[in-house]
């Protein structure tokens, strides 16, 4: 009979992630995630098989939290279209600053892992594509609902205009980690959402 494990998974799940999101996947060791999870080797390896499935859990834990919150935030109709979208901003702004340490911020787990592992990693790379196209969709139907009531007034397609926000969050992201304070993301910003009224 399999003995009965000892710890709660869920919280190892969750300390991993955060390795991983510090450090990345290649930089993260075992020693790391041990450290980190509070667990042995054996259970690391006896619950989670190895590094990379650890890894691809941490990340689809951060997609189902962070990035879900993200497509909440947008799908709120509770909200004007253009509001949804600032309070979008504001909560990345949030998080690159709450999580900064020696006045540098971790970034985006999904934004460094693409930078690190897509188009070389192919389980990774589906699981990038499949959370982007989420977020996408999201933004794109936002800003679609903006055009129609006339808060958004670009002329560009919902679908560009879409594209550009996210790859201006992801700049935003990187800046973060750069040491941008958040004066210098709240410009970004506001220059970004101008670009829908304008």
């Amino acid at each position: 009979m399999a003995r009965p494990r000892t710890f709660d998974e869920e919280r190892a799940l969750d300390a991993a992630m955060h390795a991983f999101w510090e450090n990345g996947y290649e930089a993260t060791s075992t020693q790391d995630l041990c450290t980190a999870t509070g667990l042995g080797r054996s259970s690391i390896y006896n619950t989670f098989a190895s590094k990379h499935e650890l890894f691809t859990r941490s990340l689809v834990r951060y997609m189902e939290s962070i990035g879900a919150n993200h497509v909440t935030l947008l799908e709120n109709v509770e909200r004007e279209p253009l509001d949804r979208i600032r309070d979008l901003f504001a909560t990345v702004i949030d998080i690159e600053i709450g999580t900064r340490r020696d006045g540098r911020s971790r970034g985006c787990l999904t934004v460094n892992t693409t930078v690190e592992l897509a188009g070389r990693d192919p389980e990774t790379t589906g699981l990038l594509e499949r959370d982007l196209s989420s977020r996408l969709a999201a933004m794109e139907a936002a800003i679609a609902a903006g055009q129609r009531d006339g808060t958004i007034t670009s002329r560009r397609s919902a679908g560009e205009l879409a594209r550009f926000l996210n790859a201006v969050i992801g700049g935003m992201r990187v800046s973060g980690q750069g040491g941008a304070d958040r004066a210098t993301l709240e410009s970004t910003a506001r220059i970004a959402l101008d670009a829908l009224t304008h």
